[in-house]
């Protein structure tokens, strides 16, 4: 541009509209628009001052609270139960995975045998995140989903679950279900009745989560998410190649559930006839699982319950002798920098299994990941 008065190249909308326009008319409606553009301008910072604030008053507001979060699984739920994924839960592209496989939503595995809900829910919403972790039971049975209505019909199975929630929809469901062992051939001998009883079965049992993991750390005293995930990732780093040497942050009174059973915890007086005298957390570190476990990796942890001080984990356990790998979802209540209680549900997998989330390098890696 030389000087003076701008082209139609410059305001198009004048050339255009007024090719006739003279130097000064120009000008005049120029030094108009400028005015004009002046005001439009301030209205527009103005505008956008008061939307600035709006949006600062929400800023400290989560899309989806506790309750709103729970509400998605709950949801989810009833949707399994009719298998049928309908319209107003999920995004457009929301990626499903059953025990690390991707599938079609609503109509393959637990999606496609559902036929009644279990009564044990836990609960992991992770506000910040817009995520939520669960551990619960179901029923499974292809015959009972024939019947007009939801029956206590089928299997019970243990489930985890992970839900994403994006601008109202779920993006992302991940679940592990647990399934106890069925002659699908059927006839012939009966298998030996297993050690334990079924996972789904065992934590049926349970009723409902402890009440510790409800009590609520004052929000003076609550560790990061940071903190919570490096105090849960011990338990991991402990277990792994174990020597009996390693750090081990358990509380004296510390418990571990497996599949609904205690398999750690404070011991209670003579074992019966023919079992072992039950350790608790540190002393099972420290004497009876050394070297058990060769590798724990693809360390996810995907939901964590500041309030409540609970961390959340899907991963896999190697045991590399014998070409063994547990699909795996714990979580943990952490006080106080020490883990109070463990809760896991498992099954066994193929050896080296993915999650279905990671990259092959992820997947094998001992690192913490932190999924969000």
């Amino acid at each position: 541009m030389k000087s003076g008065v701008s082209s139609g190249v410059d305001f198009p909308y004048f050339a255009t509209l007024h090719p006739g326009y003279g130097m000064l008319d120009r000008r005049v409606e120029i030094e108009k628009q400028g005015g004009n553009m002046l005001i439009r301008l301030l209205i527009g910072l103005a505008f956008s001052a008061s939307l600035s604030a709006v949006f600062a008053q929400d800023a400290g507001k989560p899309a989806c609270d506790r309750a709103c979060l729970e509400g998605y699984v709950n949801r989810y739920l009833d949707a399994m139960l009719a298998h049928d994924p309908g319209a107003g839960l999920f995004a457009r592209e929301v990626k499903f995975t059953e025990n690390g496989v991707r599938l079609p939503l609503g109509n393959e595995g637990l999606w496609l045998g559902m036929s009644g809900k279990g009564t044990y829910k836990f609960y992991v919403p992770d506000i910040e995140t817009q995520q939520i972790a669960f551990i619960g039971t179901a029923r499974e049975g292809l015959a009972a989903r024939a019947a007009a209505t939801p029956s206590t019909e089928g299997n019970l199975v243990a489930l985890a679950l992970r839900l994403k929630v994006v601008n109202g929809l779920i993006t992302e469901a991940e679940q592990l279900v647990i399934r106890p062992e069925i002659n699908l051939l059927g006839g012939g001998e009966s298998a030996p009745p297993p050690r334990f009883p079924p996972a789904g079965e065992a934590v049926e049992t349970l009723g409902a989560p402890h009440p510790i993991y409800a009590e609520v750390i004052p929000e003076s005293e609550r560790a990061s998410r940071e903190e919570l995930v490096k105090v849960a990732n011990y338990y991991f780093a402990g277990l792994q190649r174990n020597d009996g040497l390693g750090y081990y942050p358990f509380t004296d009174d510390c418990l571990r559930l497996e599949n609904g059973m205690t398999t750690a915890g404070p011991s209670t007086g003579a074992p019966a006839p023919g079992q072992n005298r039950m350790m608790g957390c540190k002393e099972q570190f420290e004497k009876g699982l050394k070297g058990v476990v060769s590798r724990i990796r693809d360390r996810r942890f995907v939901a964590v319950d500041r309030e409540r001080g609970i961390a959340f984990a899907f991963g896999f356990f190697d045991h590399e002798r014998i070409n063994w790998t547990w699909q795996i979802a714990e979580l943990f209540k952490i006080e106080k920098g020490q883990i109070s209680r463990i809760e896991a549900v498992f099954h066994r997998c193929p050896y080296g299994m993915n999650s279905g989330w990671s990259t092959y390098e992820q997947g094998m890696s001992e690192e913490i990941q932190s999924i969000r």
